[in-house]
Order: C-alpha cells, then structure tokens, then sequence
C-alpha cells in the first residue's frame, strides 16, 4: 500500500496514527526480541498494512502461527492477501484477544506486537488489552510496541514486571519502542 493510500486511511481512521507505514528499522528494532529459532505465537495488534507481518513471516518458522488483530476494513483486505498459512487476520478489536487466542487453540502467546495508537484509548480499553496481553503472554515471552511518544510506560507497568523503552528515529513520525515482560511471575 502506498503513502498516498495510507494517509487515506489515515483521514478515513480515527484509528489510525501513523503517516506511513513502519520504516525497516522500526521493524527490526521492535523486534529484536523475538527467538525466531522455534516454534513460536505471535498476535499482532494493528498490523496496518502487513509490514510487519512480511518481515515475520521471512523469519518465522514453519511451525509458528501469527495471528493479526486489525479494526480497519482497508487494511483487512489487504492483510487478507498473504498467501501463507500461519497467518491469521481478525477484523477486530485487540479487546477480543482471548477469544481469538484460543479459536486457534492456544492457551499462550510467545509475543505480543502493537503498533496500535494507545494514546487514543479510553483507560478502561487500554487496560482491557493490557490485562488480557498480560495474562496470555508466556513466562519468557515479551509484550513489544511501538508508540509516536512516551506515553505507554506506566499503562504497561501496571500489568508486566518489566518495561524497557528505547528510541527509533529513523521513522515518519520517530518511534518509542517498547519491550515489557512478566519476567516468570503472573
């Protein structure tokens, strides 16, 4: 999907927070975390356009499963086009991530991926995912997001043991990545 489209999206959206899509450095910094050696699950949250999905899915295994939450209907078609078995697009609300999670028969989620814009939800929904993130993510697994500010540390620190932050300003607009964990303790 073009810029041209995806600022569409984005006056279309309320939803929406980015100008374009992720750069590759975004990518690949808000996933350094992820072992892609095994077997693993991934949901993302807002994967928008599949950038993130087509970089996973070069580096996951035959045997993992990544299951993307997207509210917009645009980008739902267009996720809709890959052509790959472990992948899995819901046109839905990252509210619904339990459900979901367990329609595919997984009690546990590796890694949580969200480039969702958290500043634009109520508390309450805000707490909803992270609760629900919390809960669903495995002992070692990581929560991973990418936020255009600062915001989502403490929301994070209230359900994970663990938040880290670090910067990527090689993006339209520069990122806040963020790396959160449970660290063995639910």
């Amino acid at each position: 999907m073009s810029t041209i489209s995806y600022l569409k999206s984005l006056v279309k959206d309320k939803n929406v927070a980015s100008v374009t899509p992720s750069s590759s450095f975004t990518v690949k910094k808000a996933t350094q975390k992820i072992d892609f050696s095994r077997d693993i699950v991934i949901v993302e949250f807002g994967p928008g356009t599949g950038v993130f999905a087509d970089y996973l899915l070069g580096k996951m295994s035959p045997g993992s499963t990544l299951i993307m939450i997207e509210l917009n209907p645009d980008f739902v078609k267009k996720l809709r086009q890959i052509d790959d078995p472990r992948a899995h697009v819901h046109e839905a609300s990252a509210e619904q991530v339990a459900d979901i999670v367990k329609q595919h028969g997984f009690s546990e989620v590796d890694y949580f991926l969200s480039g969702i814009p958290f500043s634009f939800l109520d508390d309450s929904t805000k707490d909803s995912i992270l609760s629900a993130s919390s809960s669903l993510l495995k002992d070692d697994g990581y929560f991973l997001a990418y936020q255009t500010s600062g915001h989502l540390k403490e929301p994070l620190a209230r359900f994970f043991t663990d938040v880290q932050t670090g910067f990527e300003i090689r993006n339209i607009p520069p990122m806040t990545i963020y790396e959160a964990r449970n660290n063995g303790k639910h």
